[in-house]
């Protein structure tokens, strides 16, 4: 006989599912078919039932010819309309911004370049080079106030700011002390919020579900990439691995999620096989 208690836990998690209809790619996982021909991967996507993306470094602040792989940011956009896909975030790197003092025009350039993509989110992908190896609380400290100027700069232009992690942000500064706890009670909720990427939180040994209970509503997004089942440095197809994602999607609407992207950094089959099977696992199994 099944407990009432379990069954009870079992619903509360069913009802708080947030309603994520669309599934999005982070489109870092087809990096290398990127460069040859963007132009040929957007409509493939989107056949394979991909409503969105999210870019990363393949847009060039210096040179808008070259923009997203060639194409500059309303050409890009162009191309995402006629295939029936939006962006709703860009990785994009503020490395002098965040840590030399500067680069607050290129900034500038990066969030112009992602309202004109439509992207709602600004989103910083890590901490640049090696800072972080040596670095100490107040270092993060200072790098959280640099996140609350940004998102105050991404307002004033209608976005927001978010940032996404690895597994080092996990890591122990002293008497507990995280980088990422830091990040969480020293930015602002209404200038900064977070990507999660779910493989990297668990791997640093973490479980998603109680962060999202200790800040409800950080979470505006996830990257959904699963873990090898008998090795947790190794990507693999999501729904494949040991990630238990269908109770961790139970807790989405907590999370305060709002958009996924799949991503997948090493891919060991044909690219599109495996972009195909997660986005079916996951149509098919979590939404």
């Amino acid at each position: 006989m099944v407990s009432p208690s379990l069954i009870s836990s079992a619903l509360a998690g069913t009802m708080e599912r947030a309603k994520i209809s669309k599934v999005g790619i982070q489109l870092y996982t087809l990096r290398d078919l990127l460069q040859k021909d963007v132009s040929s991967v957007i409509p493939k996507l989107a056949q394979l039932g991909y409503k969105q993306v999210e870019t990363f470094y393949g847009y060039d602040a210096k040179n808008a010819a070259k923009g997203f792989w060639g194409l500059d940011a309303k050409e890009f956009k162009t191309l995402l309309d006629t295939n029936g896909i939006t962006s709703p975030s860009g990785h994009y790197n503020e490395s002098v911004f965040l840590t030399e003092g500067g680069g607050t025009d290129v900034l500038k350039n990066h969030i112009e370049v992602a309202a004109t993509v439509g992207q709602k989110y600004l989103t910083i992908p890590s901490i640049p080079g090696d800072h972080h190896k040596a670095a100490s609380a107040d270092f993060y400290k200072k790098i959280a106030a640099k996140f609350n100027e940004a998102g105050q700069l991404a307002k004033a232009q209608g976005l927001k700011l978010a940032y996404h992690n690895h597994n080092f942000e996990f890591g122990d500064l002293g008497g507990g002390v995280t980088p990422y706890e830091i990040f969480l009670t020293e930015t602002d909720p209404s200038l900064v919020s977070f990507e999660l990427d779910l493989f990297w939180a668990v791997n640093a040994g973490l479980n998603p579900i109680d962060m999202f209970k200790k800040h409800p509503g950080r979470f505006k997004m996830w990257h959904v990439k699963d873990m090898d089942k008998a090795d947790k440095s190794v990507f693999t197809e999501v729904g494949t691995g040991s990630i238990n994602f269908k109770e961790i999607f139970s807790n989405a609407k907590t999370s305060g999620l709002e958009y996924i992207f799949v991503e997948q950094d090493v891919i060991k089959i044909e690219p599109y096989k495996s972009v195909g099977q997660s986005i079916d696992y996951i149509k098919k199994s979590l939404l």
